[in-house]
């Protein structure tokens, strides 16, 4: 059984992220990096600046990925958690999430990611958000719930891409294809091409460039997602997947970087029985690692203040919030971090239509909101 306390190669793989993911918990405290309030400021005012942040972010992720594998320092061609690249596309299914996941981040004050930093700076209330999201994806993963509640509707709009020539649903994968060029190549073209756009897009714009938290934020979260990539697909990521199948317990030893919904789940699974280490798993340490990165901004900050529910409409709103977030979250196959900045850094083109379901479904609820304030 893997041990946290076994500084092997899997001990060494469980440290670098955590250690990531605290820095991640710091700096996007700082900066006050936040993918709702991001919508929430272009929806609602017209400011951009987060937005911007987002994306360049995105677009940092985009070009590092596209670094890493044209160097051959990391490859994410293998099976990754989530399978961003898979040739089988369900297109529905990340459309729908994406929409569900959205609504459930605006009742909620927050995504995945802005649960835990709240968590970490004393808000009571997204401790119950993160319960809620922690109870679908546990009876997501333990019942027949995902079989019925997803697979009954999603299973027969799957197309498999292989019928049509194609390795995977990278965009990559497409110009290849299509271009009849060779697969290094389309990537390369393809990453550097839509990485260049977004920097361009991002940096013409004063309520960007501005704005030092913007950058230092958007950053910080793409450096991190790139990080995570060569960690867990790079020589020593390549060694733990090779030690974890050898020992026979290949579980979740796989390629990944950041994403905060099914590991917010895991989290709630290791809580309740915290003397099994082997529960401990990427997932688990990110987790803690931002919560505890938040922790310390708001301690040294002194920012530091526990929040309660104002009424119980507001307990409701955030509950129901969460369990949106759990069942889309599940459903697109990662949230704001995890599809929006992980996912599209792959170019796989279910991450994109994922991301836009977030902030349609995002930007539907607040002017719902505002319609019934009026």
């Amino acid at each position: 059984m893997f041990s946290f306390l076994d500084f092997g190669v899997h001990g060494q793989v469980l440290l670098w992220m955590f250690t990531i993911a605290v820095i991640l918990g710091v700096v996007t405290s700082r900066t006050n990096f936040c993918t709702m309030g991001a919508v929430s400021d272009w929806v609602n005012m017209g400011d951009t600046g987060r937005m911007r942040a987002w994306l360049f972010a995105i677009a940092i992720a985009i070009l590092g990925v596209t670094a890493l594998e044209a160097t051959s320092l990391a490859t994410l061609r293998g099976n990754t958690i989530p399978p961003y690249r898979t040739e089988n596309f369900a297109w529905l299914r990340y459309i729908a999430g994406g929409l569900i996941f959205g609504i459930g981040m605006t009742l909620g004050s927050g995504c995945g990611t802005k649960t835990l930093l709240r968590i970490g700076g004393g808000n009571l209330k997204s401790i119950f958000v993160a319960a809620a999201i922690a109870t679908v994806v546990y009876f997501m993963f333990t019942t027949r719930l995902f079989e019925i509640s997803v697979m009954s509707w999603v299973g027969p709009t799957v197309v498999s891409l292989s019928q049509y020539g194609l390795a995977g649903q990278g965009i990559d994968d497409f110009l290849a294809r299509f271009a009849d060029i060779n697969a290094t190549t389309a990537r390369l073209l393809a990453g550097a091409g839509i990485g260049a756009a977004l920097l361009w897009f991002v940096l013409k714009s004063t309520d960007f460039s501005g704005n030092r938290g913007n950058i230092l934020g958007g950053a910080v979260v793409g450096l991190a997602v790139v990080a995570g990539w060569y960690v867990t697909a790079g020589p020593l990521g390549v060694a733990w997947v090779e030690e974890a199948m050898m020992d026979g317990e290949p579980n979740r030893a796989a390629i990944q970087s950041f994403t905060f919904i099914s590991p917010i789940g895991e989290t709630g699974r290791y809580l309740l029985d915290p003397t099994n280490l082997g529960m401990i798993r990427v997932g688990v340490v990110t987790v803690f690692g931002v919560v505890l990165g938040s922790f310390l901004y708001a301690l040294f900050s002194r920012s530091f203040r526990f929040e309660w529910f104002n009424s119980p409409g507001d307990f409701i709103q955030h509950i129901g919030g969460g369990l949106l977030m759990g069942y889309g979250g599940f459903v697109a196959m990662g949230c704001t971090i995890g599809q929006g900045v992980s996912g599209v850094s792959t170019l796989a083109l279910g991450s994109f239509l994922a991301l836009g379901g977030m902030i349609a479904g995002s930007a539907l609820s607040m002017k719902i909101q505002f319609a019934l304030m009026d």
